[in-house]
């Protein structure tokens, strides 16, 4: 890879990353900006709640994507150990805060997912934990805050013991800090007792 190859990779992986699939796919279906109803998330949970389980899977599938095809691709193309990290972590930050719709945008986990995968395969097996704390709890962001946490945890411990490199664990623990720091506002709700759970209409003003 060229001199130049590294940052054109990683303002690549941004500008797929920004692609709100959320808002394209419910004005293309349905006619409905996700950003105006609901969470105003332009993720999988939000498009569950407003635009129906069929395009909640889609977008959950094309947001995952953008998190994994740029960290595929810096890989392929022999990119060095941090390019592939910075090109995950640009991903998931063009997913929270895409300039193609004023810097908003969902809270990370599909695309902070897709790219960790992309570095460490094994944790498509915290879709296990997620799936059993939503079945308990009916808590959505719950099971992704405990994820994120969960799995920087354990990438700390796998660096440490020379399992993976400082590279993979620095990019996987920043994609994870970006998904808890996007969910303050649930996380406030979770603690206060307001948060809504996966089914559950929204309370009457």
């Amino acid at each position: 890879m060229g001199v130049a190859g590294g940052p054109l990779l990683i303002l690549g992986a941004f500008a797929l990353g920004a692609v709100p699939w959320g808002v394209v796919l419910g004005k293309l279906f349905t006619g409905v900006d996700l950003r105006r109803h609901g969470s105003g998330s332009t993720g999988t949970t939000n498009a569950l709640r407003v635009l129906g389980w069929r395009i909640s899977v889609l977008v959950f599938v094309l947001d995952f994507l953008k998190g994994l095809l740029p960290v595929l691709v810096a890989q392929w193309m022999g990119a060095n150990g941090w390019v592939t990290a910075l090109a995950g972590v640009a991903a998931t930050a063009g997913h929270c805060w895409s300039p193609f719709i004023r810097f908003r945008g969902g809270k990370g986990m599909a695309t902070g997912g897709g790219a960790a995968v992309g570095m460490v395969p094994w944790l498509i097996l915290t879709a296990v934990a997620m799936a059993v704390i939503v079945l308990l709890t009916r808590y959505v962001s719950l099971a992704s805050i405990a994820s994120a946490i969960l799995v920087s945890l354990l990438l700390v411990f796998f660096g440490l013991r020379g399992w993976l490199s400082w590279q993979t664990v620095v990019a996987v623990v920043a994609m994870a800090s970006i998904i808890v720091i996007q969910h303050r506002g649930n996380i406030r709700r979770l603690l206060n007792g307001t948060e809504r759970r996966i089914g559950e209409r929204p309370t009457a003003a």
